[in-house]
């Protein structure tokens, strides 16, 4: 590990886990954190609680804005864990000259997707930075709380056979990202898929499916959700490429530049982990009746070969090992 912070310490991959590892882990470890799961479950009164900051440039992108999906990641990483996303308090990093207009519009949104979680922003903080100081001109850092409706999930109860669930396709938000800050036009219809997921999470959860864990893919995107839960368990997760979809749009962008398309962010898709065949399928007419989940498929299942690893099936019947991401792979995603 460099003797300096890096871009890539950022990016949501291996540098990133390092980091916690030397640094925050070693100085802050508790019960808690040591579950490495976006949001910690407080036993009294069964609360989930996240911590996030959003730094995305631009600050408006095709699908949604920074103040649209400060609200969405925070509330989608409690929803993670069962929990109903109720409060939220913000931290609001202006630099000196950005637009006011901008920001009317910015909070407008951040506004309208609070309403569609019902939940209350609490409190909230402002602070203005001389120019230059806050890369695009806005940081927003959100802390979400929300009631668990769902106790138990957790990557740490993954076992062989538990089938493996994404909610849409991968890499769409990191792949609007870049296309927008590098002016890269794609045919087609190429938008981040930023959104809320306690509604989708909510319907899993009141058909009473035997859920094992659930994790919103964003930075690292699926290659880093799978390998993480892959060491938390001590398992192996096998996934086939041929279920995974990849829209042709950003297929477009990581060929142009050379990206592994489940290495890049999504805002709005959710991986699944579930018990049975039966709940697995059930989980899936769910999905698909709602937008959110409309082209959900099974990819993969938990297995016991290669323990900690992620292994992927191509269509050509061979098999590669999917690496958890490393570099700097796209900063400023999220």
């Amino acid at each position: 590990m460099n003797g300096a912070v890096t871009l890539a310490h950022g990016a949501g991959g291996e540098e990133t886990r390092e980091l916690i590892d030397r640094v925050f882990a070693r100085a802050l470890e508790n019960d808690y954190l040591s579950e490495r799961e976006d949001a910690a479950v407080i036993p009294t009164g069964q609360y989930a609680v996240s911590t996030d900051g959003f730094i995305v440039s631009p600050l408006i992108f095709s699908g949604g804005d920074i103040g649209k999906m400060a609200v969405a990641g925070s509330c989608n990483d409690v929803a993670m864990r069962g929990a109903k996303p109720q409060f939220l308090a913000a931290s609001f990093i202006l630099e000196e000259g950005l637009n006011i207009d901008l920001l009317e519009k910015i909070v407008d949104s951040f506004a309208k997707e609070l309403v569609k979680n019902e939940a209350k922003l609490i409190s909230a903080d402002t602070k203005v930075t001389p120019r230059n100081q806050a890369g695009g001109g806005l940081y927003i850092t959100t802390t979400a709380f929300g009631e668990v409706k769902r106790e138990g999930l957790g990557a740490k109860h993954l076992q062989e056979g538990d089938l493996i669930i994404a909610s849409g396709s991968c890499g769409d938000h990191g792949a609007a990202i870049f296309a927008a800050r590098g002016g890269i036009e794609i045919e087609g219809n190429l938008k981040s898929d930023c959104a809320s997921l306690w509604s989708l999470v909510s319907r899993l959860i009141d058909a009473e499916l035997p859920i094992v864990c659930m994790r919103d893919a964003t930075r690292g995107g699926l290659a880093a959700v799978a390998n993480e839960w892959a060491a938390a368990s001590d398992t192996a997760l096998t996934l086939n490429e041929a279920a995974i979809l990849v829209k042709n749009e950003v297929r477009g962008v990581c060929e142009l530049l050379g990206f592994e398309p489940y290495s890049l962010a999504n805002e709005g898709m959710m991986i699944v982990a579930i018990r049975g065949e039966a709940a697995a399928n059930d989980a899936l007419k769910i999905m698909r009746s709602s937008e959110l989940g409309e082209n959900a498929a099974i990819i993969g299942c938990v297995s016991g070969d290669y323990r900690g690893r992620v292994i992927v099936k191509t269509p050509h019947k061979t098999a590669r090992f999917l690496e958890t991401p490393s570099g700097e792979l796209l900063p400023r995603i999220c």
